[in-house]
Formats: structure tokens, sequence, C-alpha cells
């Protein structure tokens, strides 16, 4: 098969069987993208023609470039590269996978930063309760918080998804759903955007069942997320650089340290291994050490 309709092909499985995000299939499109021009350069159109020995070289060009990529750029483009061939042995098109033997570069094992409890209540009481905006966005922080839901998760949310008591379900990656307990403090924040501030919002736009709504009545975005959690933050004088992803990290940090056990904490952050899960386990860890060497008359 003709190397490009070999991406076509792959990245329609991705996006229709596999149910991926737009921005993951995103990132796949532009690795392979590169990946399909560099082949043809080097007179390789046909997926038949791909050789270990030219993947090889191509990911070497690529980690040698100048400035040199991050490790977690290569690590993606591998998995691009090795999901393709991986897609094509599957469906019987090739009989070899080029990639079988391609080893994804060492990541750094970096702990995620979490947020003191003081810092998210700060946070989360930084948006103006005098303005309709302030009070969505007071709703939307506390939501973020109180699941632990990603960003792409939020901003898909329909209002029928909080019509379920205390729980929201969840549309996490591939598609996949879960239900996810939501505390007091959201549900309230949630509930005061809804009767308060949704129902103008939604009157300056087109009907749409999604939760959290823009000042003129579209969905908000990611971007949008980004910055209400920005100015939050700044007006919180928090000092730590804080994401969608930090109230992710604290989410799960706090509720380790509070003792919840890891495969609960799995099931609720929608990872699709404890492993994955496990990095938060460091950071109590860290937090069990500090405890202990402020407490133990022998520690020092």
């Amino acid at each position: 098969m003709q190397l490009d309709r070999a991406m076509d092909a792959f990245l329609r499985h991705v996006t229709v069987e596999r149910g991926l995000s737009e921005h993951t299939v995103g990132a796949y499109r532009r690795d392979l993208t590169g990946y399909v021009q560099w082949m043809s350069q080097h007179d390789v159109t046909d997926s038949a023609q791909v050789t270990a020995a030219r993947v090889t070289e191509f990911i070497a060009e690529r980690s040698g470039a100048q400035p040199r990529p991050a490790a977690s750029s290569l690590a993606r483009l591998q998995s691009s590269v090795r999901g393709l061939h991986r897609f094509l042995q599957r469906e019987g098109i090739e009989a070899e996978d080029p990639t079988g033997r391609l080893r994804p570069p060492k990541l750094p094992q970096r702990l995620p930063k979490a947020l003191t409890v003081d810092q998210v209540v700060r946070l989360l009481e930084a948006p103006d309760p005098a303005e309709p905006l302030g009070i969505r966005d007071r709703a939307l922080l506390e939501l973020l918080y109180a699941t632990g839901a990603r960003v792409s998760e939020v901003v898909q949310l329909d209002v029928d998804d909080l019509a379920h008591g205390d729980v929201l379900r969840v549309r996490g990656k591939g598609s996949k759903e879960r239900i996810v307990p939501v505390g007091q403090y959201a549900r309230e924040a949630v509930d005061a955007y809804l009767t308060r501030v949704r129902p103008e919002l939604s009157r300056r736009g087109r009907a749409t069942p999604r939760l959290f709504l823009g000042a003129r009545g579209a969905p908000l975005s990611r971007q949008s997320v980004w910055l209400v959690i920005q100015a939050a933050a700044e007006r919180a004088q928090l000092s730590a650089h804080v994401s969608p992803h930090t109230l992710r990290h604290s989410f799960a940090t706090h509720l380790l340290q509070g003792g919840a056990d890891v495969r609960v904490v799995q099931e609720l952050l929608g990872h699709a291994s404890v492993a994955t899960t496990q990095i938060y386990t460091h950071v109590s860890a860290d937090a069990l050490r500090d405890v202990y060497a402020t407490s133990h008359p022998r520690a020092r």
C-alpha cells in the first residue's frame, strides 16, 4: 500500500474505531506526515519497502536535529510510526512490522507538581462571586478539582452528564465512560451556575447541550479553561505554575495522602493501567518522609 494511503487508513482507524481525541489524532497526523515525506525523499513510497534500517535512520536523523527535540516528542514520534506499522500488520496489509525492535527513548520520570490544600482553596475562591462569569469560573474550578477530570473531558461535558445526583458521567480517552463522585462544594457551585448564569449565556448563542459556555454562549474551549485557571492563580497570588493538569495532579495526590487506595484513584482518573497512577504514590511518599523527619525522635 502507498504510504500516504496507509497513513490515511490508520488515521481513520484511530478516529473511528478507537475513538481517540481530535488532539491526539492531530499529533499522529503531524508525526506521520513528516515520516511519509522523509520516506518519499529517500525513494520509499510503499509500505512494503519500509525496512527496520530505514526506520532507524529516520529516528536517528530526527534525534540529531537542531534544536534537539525533547525526549517526549521523540517518544511520541516513535509511537506514531510504530502504531502505523502495527496497524498494517494487524490488517494483513503487510506481513512484517519493521518497527518491532524499535525501543522508545527513556523518559525522565517527572513527579507531578501538586498544590497544597490551602493553595487549592485559594484558587477555588479566587473568582468574583458578584460577576456571572465568576460564578461560572468557580463552578469550573470546583468541578476540575472535585473530579480530577482532564480539561478535554470537562469541555465535552453536557448538562445531562450531571443528571445523576452526586455523580458525574465523564467520557475519557477512547470514548470510555466512567462515573466520578462530585462533592458537595462542587455540586453547589455548579447548581449556582446552572440556575443563575448558564440560562443567560445560552440565550446569547446557539442551543448547545454543553455544560460550560463562554461569554457569547458558545461551548467553552480548552484554551478558555486555561485562561480561567491562569487568571484565578494570579488573583490567588500563587507563585507556582498552575495549569488544568495541576488540579488533576492535586486531586490524585490529596486522595492518596488521605488514605485512598491507588486502584480507586486509578478508576477515578480513568487510567488504563495502574502503573500510570502509581507515579502519584511517589508524591505521597515524599509527604510521608517529611512527616517522619519532623516527628520521629531519631529521624535526624
